[in-house]
Order: structure tokens, then C-alpha cells, then sequence
């Protein structure tokens, strides 16, 4: 099989950088404000379960982006889409920043998430665009390795600027970041996908590819898999906090610490995962990443259930995590690699799925209030389960996937 990148125009060396850039967007707007989501909590009189749907508007929001960016970069571009979403993101944050209310920054997170979410899927896409074969999955490894340092940057970052500043500080530094992104993307960023190679047919087009991609019972069950346990994942980016701070009495900065050991797990865990997929076998990798997930969703049940020293649940959190990173790289080779001349669309669906599962999951563990771990672990054990039974179901029973998949022409 072909194991070289596609044949295209000259492109900046930064480019591929600049695409494992994009995907801070996800975590670093998830990530930064957490050690002080306590203290956002208090300052706007906001009950925790209220407080935390500042997550779950901005989740939806970036399951929403990816929805409407794909289908439409695969149409106009990329480059327009993605200098649109990029401006849009930096106003919507200096909102959040000034948000009198709960309801109104409830609101902004919605939008703000909109926005990241076309630099998330213009990655994917364009990464589509440009590799295939082994090259393909060890960029979607990087994209894993990024994501994941993002997270440790995100609240270690988060956890020290809190010591200067306060939350609405934290969303102004978001909006520096969205602006030195966009200064990359202006000078680096060229077209990855030539006028000829787009689709047309409008809206009617955009169905009957989401008909395609939603009849393919590989695609569907590494979509709904990744839904599943991306559920999981933010179930605990939700709960975390309240569980490290509030149960186990850690400072924001210690909390921060913590995440960033989890987080570690994650960016080592995602580039082990791109290799052996590479090298061994996709489908076994991500049999083994739900695996490991499961482990950690059942030991933060079992801490729900009775009283488990701290190293146990951070323990816990950190084969959650490292399990839903091993799982990442195979699953987004298994959606998007039979349809590189929609890649912008199989992304949006594969993005609006591990972010709108997240967004509905994450504050269910703040059923219980801030001081029980038991929904946090309910949910993730649940979470996992289903994410297995869509695997094996689906995408396990289908077709087999070329390993080494060749770039076809759209």
C-alpha cells in the first residue's frame, strides 16, 4: 500500500505544527478556568450543578462548530472557514470575560465553544487532506499527544494565573491565545484543499453525505465509541475538581498537579497508541484503550462506593484518561480513512459526537452536589460499557479496515 503523503501543492513545513495547534482549542477552553470554577461558582451565587453547565454550553458548542464547519469546509475551504471561526473565537472569549451573570456566560461558553470548534475539525480534515497511510495515523497519534498537552498546559497555566488574577482574567488569556493563533494561521495556513476537489450540491449534498456516513457501520461504530468514552472523559474534566478540591481538600494549584499527572497519561498514553497502531494492529489498540478506561471508570465507582485513600482515585483518573487516549488515534483512523473526499464532513460528525456526548454527560456528576464521587463514578463506568458494546457491535462486525489506507482523489 501507498505510504507517502498525497500529491499537492508546496506547503509551508509549519503547517503540520500549526494543524496540531488547532486542537488546543477543545482542551485549553475546557481546561484553563477549572481550578477556579469553584470560585466562579461562589462570585456568581450559581449552584454547582448551574456552574458547571458553563462546561456543558461550551461542549455542545463545540460538537455544534464541527457539525456546521465540516460540511462546509468541504465545500468553500478550508482557510476562510478557519480565519472566521479563529476571530470569532477571540470576541466570543473577551465576552465570557465580562459576563455579568451565570446565564449570560452559560451563553458565551455556548458560542465560544461554536467557534473553537472549526479549529478543531479543520485539523482533522486538513490533516486528511494532506496524509494517508502510516503517515495518516501518526498524525492522528500528534493530534492525541497535542490534546493532551494542552490539558496539562491548560490547568497547570490555569492553576498559577489564578494566583494573579481571577476567572474573567483566565478568559481574557484565552483571547490572547485565539490571537496568536490567528497570526500563525494568517501567515502559515494556505489552501489545503484545491477549488476542484470540493463538493457542490448545497444542503442536499451535505444529507446524502451524512446518510453515507451514518449507513457505514465501521464508521458508526468508531463514531459512537469515541462518543461514549469521550462521555467519560469529560465526565471527569466536570467532576474532578469538585471530587480533588472539595472532597480531598487540595489547593487549586495542587489540583492542578494532579491534573497535569493525568494529563501526562494522556499525551504518553496517545502517541504509544499512534505507534501501535502504526505498527501492530488498529483494531487491537483500541480494544486495549477501552479496556484501560474501564479499569479507571471502576475504580472511581468503588470510590463512590466506600472510602478510598487519594493516590487510589487520582490512580483511577489516570488509566480513565490514559485509556480514552489509546482508544483516540485507532477509532479517528477507523472513521475518517475510507473518505478523504469528505473529510471535513466524516470530521464534523466524529467531533459533534465526542464533544455533545461529553456536553450531556458532564453535569450529571454534579447531581449529587460537590461532595460525592459516586455519580462520577456511575457515569464513567456506564459511559464505558457503551462505548465497548458500539465497538464490538459495530465497527468490530464490519468490514475489515486497510491498514494502510491510500489518499483518493475527490
Amino acid at each position: 500500500m501507498c505510504d507517502t503523503t498525497r500529491e499537492r501543492p508546496a506547503f509551508s513545513r509549519l503547517l503540520p505544527s500549526l494543524l496540531l495547534l488547532l486542537t488546543v482549542f477543545g482542551p485549553i477552553s475546557m481546561d484553563l478556568y477549572l481550578a477556579a470554577l469553584p470560585a466562579l461558582t461562589v462570585e456568581l451565587g450559581a449552584a454547582t450543578s448551574i456552574a458547571q453547565l458553563t462546561i456543558t454550553a461550551c461542549l455542545i458548542g463545540l460538537a455544534a462548530g464541527q457539525l456546521v464547519a465540516g460540511p462546509l469546509s468541504d465545500r468553500f475551504g478550508r482557510r476562510g472557514i478557519l480565519l472566521i471561526g479563529i476571530v470569532a473565537y477571540i470576541l466570543t472569549s473577551l465576552l465570557c470575560a465580562i459576563s455579568p451573570t451565570v446565564e449570560l456566560l452559560i451563553v458565551a461558553r455556548f458560542v465560544q465553544g461554536l467557534a473553537g470548534g472549526v479549529g478543531i475539525v479543520i485539523a482533522q480534515a486538513a490533516g486528511r487532506d494532506i496524509y494517508t497511510g502510516t503517515h495518516l495515523i501518526r498524525f492522528y497519534g500528534r493530534l492525541t499527544v497535542i490534546g493532551g498537552f494542552a490539558a496539562i498546559v491548560g490547568p497547570l497555566l490555569g492553576g498559577v494565573l489564578n494566583t494573579v488574577t481571577d476567572w474573567r482574567g483566565l478568559f481574557v488569556f484565552l483571547a490572547a491565545i485565539g490571537a496568536g493563533i490567528l497570526t500563525i494561521t494568517l501567515a502559515v495556513f494556505h489552501e489545503t484543499l484545491p477549488a476542484g476537489q470540493r463538493t457542490s450540491g448545497g444542503f442536499d449534498q451535505t444529507l446524502r453525505d451524512f446518510r453515507t456516513l451514518l449507513t457505514d457501520r465501521l464508521f458508526l461504530g468508531a463514531v459512537l465509541n469515541q462518543g461514549f468514552l469521550y462521555a467519560a472523559l469529560f465526565a471527569y474534566l466536570a467532576g474532578a475538581t469538585f471530587v480533588l478540591q472539595d472532597i480531598y481538600g487540595l489547593t487549586p494549584f495542587a489540583y492542578s498537579l494532579a491534573f497535569g499527572l493525568n494529563s501526562a497519561g494522556f499525551m504518553m498514553f496517545g502517541y504509544l497508541a499512534g505507534r501501535a497502531a502504526e505498527r501492530w494492529s488498529i483494531r487491537g489498540t483500541l480494544t486495549v484503550g477501552i479496556a484501560v478506561a474501564g479499569l479507571g471508570a471502576v475504580g472511581l465507582l468503588i470510590a463512590g462506593l466506600t472510602v478510598l485513600p487519594l493516590w487510589v482515585v487520582i490512580v483511577s483518573l489516570f488509566l480513565l484518561a490514559s485509556g480514552v487516549a489509546i482508544s483516540s488515534p485507532p477509532a479517528t483512523t477507523l472513521a475518517l480513512a475510507d473518505y478523504p473526499q469528505i473529510a471535513g464532513t466524516a470530521s464534523s460528525l466524529l467531533g459533534m459526537v465526542r464533544f455533545g456526548f461529553g456536553g450531556v454527560a458532564a453535569p450529571l456528576v454534579g447531581i449529587a452536589g460537590a461532595t460525592s464521587i459516586l455519580p462520577l463514578g456511575l457515569v464513567t463506568v456506564i459511559a464505558v460499557i457503551l462505548a465497548g458494546a458500539a465497538y464490538f457491535r459495530l465497527a468490530r462486525t464490519a468490514s475489515p479496515v486497510q491498514p494502510f489506507p491510500v489518499a483518493l482523489t475527490h
